[in-house]
Order: C-alpha cells, then structure tokens, then sequence
C-alpha cells in the first residue's frame, strides 16, 4: 500500500475546482439514446454532523472506483483520507463546513496524481444518504427544494443527521448546479409496516400532531440484503418469511413478510430497539426520569449517555468494539461476559418475536461489521432455537464477510451471511431515478 502525505493543502486549488464545476451538464454524453443505458459514474455522500462519507460508483458495472472519509469537520484537526485501488491520501487540512469539505474532496476526486477523475463531467448524478424521511417518503426522491424541506421538517427526529444531510445537498448544489441528485432515505423500507408495528401506544393526539410513531432504520441494508437472500435461495422473495439481522455498532433487525417490511426494531429513532456499541436500545421510559432527579442531569445529558455510553460499551466498561469486548470475556472479565450475554438476550427476543407475528420463518440472514464477521456472535444468537427450524453448521459458521448459507442440510430455516452494500443501493436508486428524467 502506498500512502500519502499531502501537507498544505489549500484553497489555492479551489478556482480549479470551480472551473470544472461550471461546465455544462449533457444530458445525451450520460444516456444511450435508443437504449437509455446509464453510462458513467455516480458520487454517493453520506454526511455527518461532523464528517463525510464518499464513494465513486461506475454503474455500467458497479464498480467501486474510489472510497472517502472526511473527518472532523469544522474541528480542529480535519483530515481527508480516500482510498483507490490500494493507495491511500492523507489530506490534513482546515475544513471551515460541509461546503467546503465537499469542494476540496471534488478537487481531489480530480487531481491528476491522486485522483480518478479527468473532470467532474464524469459524475453523470449524485445519491445523497439521508437518515430520516419521516413519512413523506417511501422510496428514493429527486432532489428538489420540496424535498429538502421534507428533510429540514424531520431534523427534530433525528438532529444530528437530518441537518447534516441538507447541508451536503445545498452545497454539492452548489457546486455541481448541474447535476442531477437523488435522495436515498433509511426509513423509506420501513413504511410498508402495518399500523400494529408502527403505533406507540400513547395519546394518538401526539401521532397526528408531531408523527412520533416507529420509523426503523438501516433500511437500505435490509432491502438489500433481503433481496440479495432471495436471488441466492431462487425463491421469490415475496413467497418468503425473513428476518433480517443488521447487527453494527448500530443494530437493528427487521422482519420481511411478502417482500415487505412489517416490523422493524429501531423506533422513532435509532435509540430503541437492540444493545449496540454505545446505544442503549429499549428500556422503561421512567429511567430517564429516576436518572435526571437521582443525577441532576438534564434531559439532553440523560439521552447523550443512552447514545453514546451505554449499550456494550456501558455494561462492559471496556470498549464498543465486540473484538475487544469479546477478548475480555474469555480472559474471564465478568463484565464483558454480561454485556455479550444482554446482546445475544436481546437478538434472540426479536427473532422469536418476529417469528411468532409473522407465523413462521423461511430465512435468517446476518449483515453488517458484527454479523459478516463475528462467528462468535452468531453462534451464540443461533443457539438453542431449533424449536424455530434454526440450525447452525459450525463449520460453515467460520466465514467471515463473505456470502454464504451457514445452516444444517436439516435446518427448516435457512441462515445466511450477507455482506451488506447500502452504497451501492443508493447509486443504483439514483441511477434509476437519473434514468427516466
């Protein structure tokens, strides 16, 4: 691997920048005319609060042309790091926002040495990730000013995204006026659930005033992989019962019925639901109140340590990583033993309450960091569920990030493991969407 350092970075390079951003848009150099085949590439952004996540995607073969990360923006110490084909840019420089993140990443998306790009003509749309649609959406969406104002009007539920988001659209707008963009939302695979999953059981007034009701997330992940499921088994994934497993740092599973979502774990937020890394997942409401009085801790600071420290890095008191976590355990920390136990706990509860509503189970899949990868934890979930036709093969268990079905010849229901590709569901979104302009 080769790395660079670049040092000294500045805006000197930003009028090149602007330069390749004014050229015009053709619709006709990106489209095949008889055949409307999408010809080049797509940008895919995924902002944070504080960072940007990018990828370049060719789609005539889905290709993953280059990876990003922008960190700490805005914060002392900014840095781009972005990686091709083996080669790694570390970029240390100071990062006034979001708009200007995204310039310098498009001026190094171009450069002649570390660059893929001759021009930003290449980029034929851009995918934009965005957590929370509310229920004004249930697919992807063309970007336009209403849709941005449909993601400002859910920035309550999810606060540090949803502002993030409108923010790296205003600015690739910007600075790509010309080019077509797409939103691609977490929530929009959950809205097909039914009014039973959805509801809290609270004054409906409150439903119909402030829409707080259960919005599920990850579910690009979940579509993905559910129909990626079905492809493998030659089933039609409307003929299946399936639970899917997005087990992270963030975790949530969901449970597919007819090819559609009906139930899902995550709620109103990404707080409810499973133990994850630093979240807590579900727990009696009244705990925040006994915690603000007993810890004189306002409500803001009670829900900051339900985000960020507690779940497995709360009951262990060692990390958020499982591999650490999980190295303590056997070296007999009772700590790292208990947290492990309440997360396998919890997994299990949603499995056989998914199973029961939706009467019965066809496939278990597992995905993201901790389900492709953590045999360990499979095992575990698995364990003791063949009531349900769950069965694992230890040996097949032992793959790690790759596809594969994991399960006994004799097992009723399948288990697989999934790589999940959310990045490349939002360009192949955006894709479809650029198509039929």
């Amino acid at each position: 691997m080769i790395v660079y350092k670049v040092e000294g970075w500045t805006k000197g390079n930003l009028p090149v920048v602007l330069f390749a951003i004014k050229t015009e848009y053709s619709k006709q150099k990106y489209y095949d005319s008889n055949k409307r085949r999408f010809e080049v590439k797509v940008l895919v952004i995924n902002c944070g609060s504080s960072s940007l996540k990018y990828r370049i995607l060719d789609m005539r073969t889905e290709e993953l042309l280059v990876k990003g990360l922008v960190e700490r923006i805005a914060l002392p110490g900014s840095v781009i790091i972005q990686e091709k084909q083996g080669d790694r840019t570390e970029l240390d420089l100071p990062l006034q926002d979001h708009k200007d993140a995204i310039s310098h990443v498009l001026g190094l998306l171009t450069d002649e040495v570390h660059g893929v790009l001759k021009s930003l003509d290449e980029i034929s749309a851009v995918g934009h990730r965005i957590v929370h649609g509310g229920e004004h959406y249930s697919e992807a969406a063309y970007v336009t000013d209403e849709v941005i104002e449909a993601i400002e009007q859910c920035k309550d539920m999810a606060p540090l995204h949803n502002h993030a988001h409108v923010l790296g659209i205003r600015a690739c707008r910007d600075l790509m006026p010309n080019t077509p963009m797409v939103c691609v939302f977490d929530t929009a695979f959950h809205q097909t659930m039914p009014p039973e999953s959805y509801l809290y059981a609270i004054p409906y007034e409150f439903y119909e005033k402030y829409k707080i009701r259960r919005y599920g997330f990850h579910g690009t992940s979940h579509g993905y992989v559910s129909k990626r499921a079905a492809e493998i088994l030659g089933k039609d994934l409307k003929d299946l019962k399936m639970i899917t497993c997005h087990l992270g740092n963030g975790a949530s599973l969901a449970a597919i019925k007819g090819g559609k979502c009906f139930d899902t774990s995550m709620g109103l937020t990404p707080l409810d639901g499973l133990v994850m890394g630093t979240r807590s997942g579900v727990l009696d409401p009244a705990i925040l109140t006994f915690l603000a009085e007993k810890e004189n801790m306002s409500a803001e600071q009670v829900l900051n340590m339900l985000n960020k420290k507690s779940g497995i890095l709360g009951l262990s008191g060692i990390s958020s990583d499982f591999r650490d976590v999980e190295a303590a355990a056997k070296e007999g920390n009772e700590r790292a033993h208990q947290a492990l136990d309440v997360y396998v706990h919890r997994v299990k509860a949603y499995i056989g309450s998914y199973a029961a509503e939706m009467n019965g189970l066809d496939v278990l899949v597992f995905t993201a960091g901790v389900g492709e990868n953590d045999r360990w934890i499979r095992s575990r979930i698995c364990e003791n569920m063949d009531f349900l036709g769950i069965e694992l093969d230890p040996e097949k268990n032992q793959v790690q990030g790759e596809e594969a079905i994991i399960s006994t010849e004799a097992s009723r229901v399948k288990i697989m493991v999934l790589p999940t590709h959310e990045e490349l569901v939002i360009a192949r979104s955006t894709k479809e969407i650029v198509e039929k302009l």
